[in-house]
């Protein structure tokens, strides 16, 4: 698989999982527990592939590591967004925390999902230790130092908050999110990711490069890319929401949570509000 190929499986797949994670998580709450089960067979199948493939050094095992880690990481996902592995605290931010009072609330919401992670990372770890394969842990790491870069920006202050992605029950989370332009920290997230990117594109360009670390590098060089875009998505005036429309296709319109119903509910229809709009205006009818 030449570098293209290699780039476009990283795209595919980032895409692909993204939208099937948001798809799923949008079915009934009834769902989850099939969901959930069947995630989390795949999962011990992926960490099974990492053992497996951990001493093979060619291009099939550097793609076969990439999709093992992408597979631990869509269980992390799953399991937070379908509210199994969160945090203790699952209530709005108490009203006028600032400082050290915020940010302890703000981590409880999201430790236990914190902690899931960091296993996942020492398993891959522990099955892969001492074998030349490390590709799949590398992903995950990427993914997880990601994923805290971006919960850290969000928590700071972005322009765009990309709440649309939190399923209903997770709609108290915004409540620790800051709306605001810019932060001390994108700029850095940004600069620190490009410059990995790079590093990661020369080490696959590298003279003398085998065909295995062509391929591992290649694709963590364009997982790492996304990781910048996707800082890049927190900043810029737009939603990626129209990227993944099919993901959010199985999310109802009115699944009776508390939170749509009131902070999160669109505008009533102009019919639905034409009678206390003609009220206030001191308009009478027949």
């Amino acid at each position: 698989m030449d570098f293209a190929a290699a780039i476009a499986l990283v795209v595919f797949a980032w895409w692909i999982s993204t939208g099937a994670v948001l798809y799923l998580v949008g079915m009934p709450r009834l769902t989850y527990p099939l969901t959930m089960g069947a995630i989390t067979l795949a999962l011990a199948m992926a960490f099974f592939g990492l053992w497996a493939i951990g001493d093979m050094q060619t291009p099939a095992a550097a793609y076969g590591g990439f999709l093992c880690g992408l597979v631990i990481w869509a269980w992390n996902e799953l399991s937070f967004l379908t509210g199994l592995v969160t945090g203790p605290r699952t209530s709005e931010c108490p009203v006028g925390a600032k400082g050290w009072a915020r940010f302890s609330a703000a981590a409880q919401t999201v430790i236990y999902h914190e902690l899931a992670i960091a296993a996942s990372v020492l398993v891959a770890w522990l099955l892969t230790s001492g074998m030349p394969n490390q590709v799949g842990l590398y992903t995950l790491l990427i993914l997880w130092i990601a994923r805290l870069s971006a919960k850290l920006n969000v928590y700071l202050g972005v322009a765009n908050l990309t709440e649309e992605f939190l399923p209903p029950h997770l709609r108290y989370l915004p409540s620790y999110f800051r709306k605001r332009s810019m932060n001390f920290l994108i700029p850095v997230s940004i600069t620190v990711a490009t410059a990995t990117t790079a590093v990661l594109a020369l080490m696959a360009f590298e003279p003398g490069a085998d065909p295995f670390q062509v391929a591992a590098f290649t694709m963590l060089a364009a997982l790492m890319a996304l990781v910048v875009v996707e800082h890049w998505f927190l900043v810029l005036p737009m939603s990626p929401a129209a990227m993944w429309s099919w993901g959010l296709a199985s999310r109802s319109e009115d699944d009776g949570s508390p939170a749509v119903a009131t902070k999160f509910a669109e505008p009533a229809p102009i019919a639905r509000r034409a009678p206390a709009l003609r009220q206030k205006l001191g308009i009478k009818t027949s």
